[in-house]
């Protein structure tokens, strides 16, 4: 079967045009863990310094990171997440709990993020209506694309 030209409207696709970018989420991780100097970003990601001033400059033009000064002389920056970057913390918090899960067979978790309750935060997905957990068997879809079902677009 050939490629449509137009592909799926997908708000995931959205997002990974933006924050799939190879080191994006790392910079966001960093950043919300408050490393947000640009020497901080390169020791803890390993990033090349060329391609992670890209990606900084990327994700403040989206508004997901803001640029502010700590020195005027050299001019150095320090990048902080903003609230729609702040929304993103979820994701990375799931993310890093599925690799917990099926990346780390040892056992050898390299970070624990603690809940203001003192306990070990564990990412879970819930309804926001009933506050049950969501699981793939309880999901439906239903595509709000105009020409679009769930197996793909409708015949023109």
């Amino acid at each position: 079967m050939a490629a449509t030209k137009d592909p799926r409207p997908c708000s995931i696709a959205d997002a990974l045009a933006l924050v799939g970018e190879k080191y994006s989420l790392l910079v966001l991780r960093e950043v919300c863990l408050g490393n947000g100097r640009f020497d901080q970003l390169v020791r803890n990601i390993g990033a090349p310094r060329d391609i992670l001033a890209t990606r900084l400059r990327r994700l403040v033009d989206a508004g997901i990171l803001t640029k502010r000064a700590y020195s005027e002389r050299p001019q150095r920056f320090e990048y902080r997440p903003t609230p729609a970057g702040l929304e993103l913390e979820p994701v990375l918090m799931t993310l890093m709990a599925w690799g917990d899960r099926h990346l780390r067979t040892d056992g050898d978790r390299p970070m624990l993020i603690e809940h203001t309750c003192g306990n070990e935060l564990v990412a879970v997905v819930t309804c926001r209506a009933c506050g049950g957990a969501v699981h793939h068997q309880d999901l439906t879809a239903h595509p709000q694309a105009p020409g679009w079902t769930v197996t793909g677009p409708t015949a023109a």
